[in-house]
């Protein structure tokens, strides 16, 4: 191995994969400090996989949410969650802050005064503080899984040993 980080390449895509992400393990540490419930994080990591249109991650995020008991109708409804009558206040927030930040603006701001408001109305500061992490968090397995092009309902140990 290299000292770059890269590790095995993938056998499914040929491609290298970090051997250990950087921060990886922090980052779910940060993310499962019990201020904001794991649905809601699954939520947004759902919604990240959908927008960057990456399927390794919303079949991962899916399967997760469907593991933790969630109904199909709220799984379905996550692309359209607007106006889908099965989530609540502070998850359609959370909804529109990953959204935010994920789909670019053409008049610049991403994160408006308002939508900050209403994220800052429905999380006390520990809250939305975590839930910035987790947008931060899906970002980086984002990058993992569209340079990685890992298969879709294989775990990365199954796909990644040798």
């Amino acid at each position: 191995m290299s000292g770059d980080g890269f590790g095995k390449k993938d056998p499914y895509s040929g491609r290298s994969r970090p051997s250990d992400p950087v921060g990886a393990s922090a980052g779910s540490k940060a993310t499962s400090n019990g201020s904001i419930p794991k649905t809601t994080i699954s939520l947004v990591q759902l919604r990240a996989g959908q927008i960057v249109g990456n399927a390794y991650l919303t079949v991962q995020h899916a399967g997760n949410l469907r593991k933790a008991g969630e109904t199909e109708e709220r799984l379905a409804a996550v692309a359209s969650w607007q106006d889908a009558p099965y989530f609540t206040d502070a998850e359609r927030v959370a909804l529109a802050l990953v959204e935010a930040v994920l789909t670019p603006n053409p008049a610049g701001e991403r994160v408006s005064d308002e939508l900050y408001a209403a994220a800052s109305a429905h999380y006390d500061d520990r809250a939305l503080t975590t839930l910035i992490m987790a947008i931060g968090q899906v970002n980086f397995f984002t990058a993992l899984a569209l340079i990685g092009k890992p298969l879709p309902g294989v775990s990365p140990a199954k796909q990644w040993r040798k």
